[in-house]
């Protein structure tokens, strides 16, 4: 008798501890459908960017995978690049990435998120790439506002390169990005500034966008973007993003 008392105590310990564990893995800052840490998403956006010598348009395939009790999640991105400037007009793949996130800290109103991304020199044309290795370490923040319709995320990144050729320039960038989000009904807006010092040009290369999002169904999102880049060392002038999330 004492023995089914221990197991049926046991039992009802391990089986509280899941369902809190699952509970917080609902209901976190990590887990709204566009910053989404614990489902499989696909994600399939199109950016178009205006420079002082042309645009670029990007199309970035991106999966993320999570792995393990979901604390971890895995990142893929396969860039396709167009360019239409004064020295090239062509397509082809850019710098191919892959990242790992770890969360250590998790509660119902606010976590904190650990990333560390790698991009390959990938690219099939120089223009298209860094024609460095880069990895990026990076920790993010995330917590609600007035009963969960805002979310702030801010995040604190290095941007370093490692390897690749000798005649490209070295990376070295610190980003400090913030976006806040509000919720109404199954739409978004967000807006988002990000400084970004490049230690290499002794310069910011900052940028800020607006962001309209819908959930159009549980599981499929669409979103539009207008961005601009600001400051003296900015890397272009205007662009425009527009993306699909599926989530499964």
């Amino acid at each position: 008798m004492n023995k089914i008392q221990l197991l049926s105590i046991l039992f009802f310990l391990f089986n509280n501890l899941l369902s809190a564990q699952e509970k917080d893995t609902l209901q976190n800052p990590f887990s709204e459908p566009r910053y989404h840490y614990f489902l499989k998403t696909i994600i399939l956006f199109d950016e178009y960017l205006n420079t002082d010598n042309g645009s670029y348009n990007t199309t970035q395939l991106r999966v993320l995978l999570p792995i393990g009790n979901k604390a971890w999640n895995l990142r893929f991105d396969l860039p396709l690049i167009s360019a239409n400037t004064n020295s090239i007009n062509k397509t082809a793949i850019g710098d191919i990435g892959m990242g790992l996130s770890y969360i250590p800290y998790l509660k119902n109103n606010n976590g904190i998120a650990l990333r560390t991304r790698v991009y390959a020199n990938t690219a099939a044309d120089p223009n298209f790439g860094t024609g460095k290795w880069v990895v990026m370490p990076a920790v993010v923040y995330g917590k609600y506002f007035n009963l969960r319709k805002f979310l702030w995320l801010s995040t604190l990144e290095y941007q370093g390169s490692f390897a690749g050729h000798d005649e490209r320039d070295n990376i070295s960038v610190t980003l400090f990005e913030n976006v806040l989000l509000y919720f109404f009904g199954k739409n978004w807006v967000a807006a988002d500034a990000a400084f970004r010092y490049n230690a290499i040009l002794d310069g910011f290369q900052n940028n800020a966008f607006i962001e309209f999002g819908r959930k159009i169904t549980p599981t499929n999102l669409v979103y539009v973007h207008p961005s601009a880049g600001f400051g003296v060392n900015r890397t272009y002038n205007f662009g425009l993003e527009v993306g699909i999330l599926i989530l499964f």
